[in-house]
């Protein structure tokens, strides 16, 4: 990818839970990512090019969670190990939490009461505003749920959108929810590459 100061590169929870093979809702071959979300940060940092993490941290108990009446397993409750992100990951942006009062936090960009429905944005589309970005690039876990959520919300809100298919891995609850999302984010005017 080239990558500007006018370009986000946005790194979607790449967490313990997700990367690591012992996390609560780990992602097959989400650890294997690290090295090719770590080349693309080096590379969005040597352009100096706005470097954003998405990190989700929920209470201890949410209507996410299945145990609550959602459908995932308890997953990055804040302050533990499991929503820590994976130590091989290199961390040098801003860092923007969902998901923090309970929301299904799936996108980046907004988050959601699974109660109400009702849709809260996150900071991000304001940072990366004020930051002057006119492109994200959204790599990291997974892609057919919050890296696609991100990305889908990304162009809706007038940002040039591209997914790194070589930095992203989907959970894949139907064996083809990978190639349904790349389809549904292609139809939505994002780029995968």
């Amino acid at each position: 990818m080239d990558y500007s100061p006018t370009t986000a590169l946005i790194v979607v929870d790449m967490q313990n839970d997700f990367a690591d093979s012992e996390g609560s809702l780990s992602v097959a071959g989400g650890g294997a990512l690290l090295p090719v979300v770590n080349n693309e940060i080096a590379a969005a940092s040597g352009a100096n090019a706005v470097v954003v993490y998405t990190q989700d941290w929920h209470p201890p108990s949410t209507p996410h969670f299945a145990k609550d009446g959602g459908i995932w397993p308890v997953h990055c409750v804040m302050d533990t190990w499991g929503a820590e992100f994976h130590p091989e990951l290199n961390v040098v942006g801003q860092v923007v939490r969902k998901g923090t009062r309970g929301e299904d936090g799936y996108s980046g960009f907004t988050m959601q009461d699974p109660e109400t429905g009702e849709k809260l944005p996150t900071e991000l589309a304001d940072l990366l505003r004020s930051a002057g970005v006119d492109r994200i690039v959204v790599t990291g876990l997974a892609l057919d749920y919050c890296v696609k959520a991100t990305a889908l919300d990304g162009a809706a809100l007038g940002f040039s959108t591209s997914v790194l298919r070589r930095a992203t891995a989907a959970v894949n609850l139907q064996p083809d929810d990978g190639t349904a999302a790349v389809a549904e984010l292609v139809d939505a005017g994002v780029t995968v590459h």
